[in-house]
């Protein structure tokens, strides 16, 4: 059985880390086309393969929806200043209600989810959030806002995760990425958002850098390496994967917080993507559960872990 390894400090080559932009915000249409493709690439018969699969088809639903709706209005200039000037993500997840707009959207995505193959359960899961009232699609935002969703609601859940997920990648994407700057420990500067994972890229003049990843916007902040995801303590920093594996997916442990993210590694594999490989990697999260390390990230489409 594949056992875990625990590194101490970073094993990858810092590279040549120049200047690093602090944030970037993601491309609707080729973020979840790449999204997509790497769900295709993790899926199979075996084990989780059949579910990864199905993950390919929302993506999928997800960018034919981002070509098909017009672009949206930027921010107004003076809501975007208020929000900077005061240290808050423009894009204030917390402050987020459903409104008209936002639930054609997802009757939209969900009438394009329809058609895909998928197990009785998971039929039943979105005949049952297509009658959503607006009160209960209200609560099931509120919930996934505060990463805290009802054991009996889980699969629900994930398909309104994925009706908010192109929600904000849309509104992040016409965010000034310049202009975005730290607002607290752990947080997306577009959303508030937490990291679903980091990532070493091998970006030109940032080479060896890293980036948190957000789980609801997909915008990428520069993170410090060797400094925790979650609390940036840069003590008890520790790295864990599995044994004999190709190195490219480690469990970063802090144990100041007591939490571990995933930490992925782009110059060695350049087809990982932050949020599918986070999936695809549950063997990790599997391990995981026999040390004294809880899981720091949310990912709507890992309930349950």
């Amino acid at each position: 059985m594949p056992r875990k390894i625990p590194v101490a400090g970073d094993m990858t080559a810092i590279g040549d880390v120049k200047t690093p932009p602090f944030a970037r915000v993601p491309d609707p249409m080729r973020l979840f086309e790449r999204r997509a493709k790497r769900f295709h690439q993790l899926s199979g018969a075996d084990g989780i393969g059949p579910y990864l699969g199905f993950l390919a088809a929302i993506a999928e639903a997800q960018q034919a929806l981002a070509e098909t709706l017009p672009a949206g209005r930027p921010m107004e200039e003076r809501t975007l200043d208020r929000a900077l000037e005061h240290g808050m993500p423009p894009l204030d997840r917390n402050a987020f209600r459903p409104d008209d707009d936002f639930v054609s959207l997802s009757d939209m995505l969900f009438g394009r989810l329809e058609p895909i193959d998928k197990p009785a359960a998971a039929e039943a899961s979105l005949a049952a959030v297509r009658a959503y009232d607006h009160g209960r699609m209200a609560l099931a935002v509120a919930d996934l806002m505060a990463d805290s969703v009802p054991a009996d609601a889980m699969a629900e859940y994930a398909y309104v995760a994925a009706a908010l997920q192109l929600h904000f990648v849309r509104a992040a994407s016409r965010l000034p990425e310049r202009r975005l700057t730290s607002v607290g420990e752990g947080a997306c500067p577009a959303c508030g958002g937490p990291p679903v994972s980091s990532l070493i890229v091998g970006w030109p003049q940032a080479g060896g850098a890293r980036f948190c990843s957000c789980a609801l916007c997909a915008t990428l902040w520069h993170h410090v390496r060797i400094k925790c995801t979650i609390c940036s303590s840069t003590k008890g920093i520790r790295y864990q994967e599995i044994e004999d594996g190709p190195g490219t997916i480690k469990a970063e442990t802090c144990s100041e917080c007591g939490c571990y993210v995933k930490m992925l590694n782009q110059q060695k594999d350049v087809s990982l993507d932050p949020f599918a490989d986070d999936v695809g990697s549950l063997g990790i999260d599997l391990l995981m559960r026999e040390t004294k390390f809880r899981r720091g990230a949310f990912n709507p489409f890992l309930l349950g872990y």
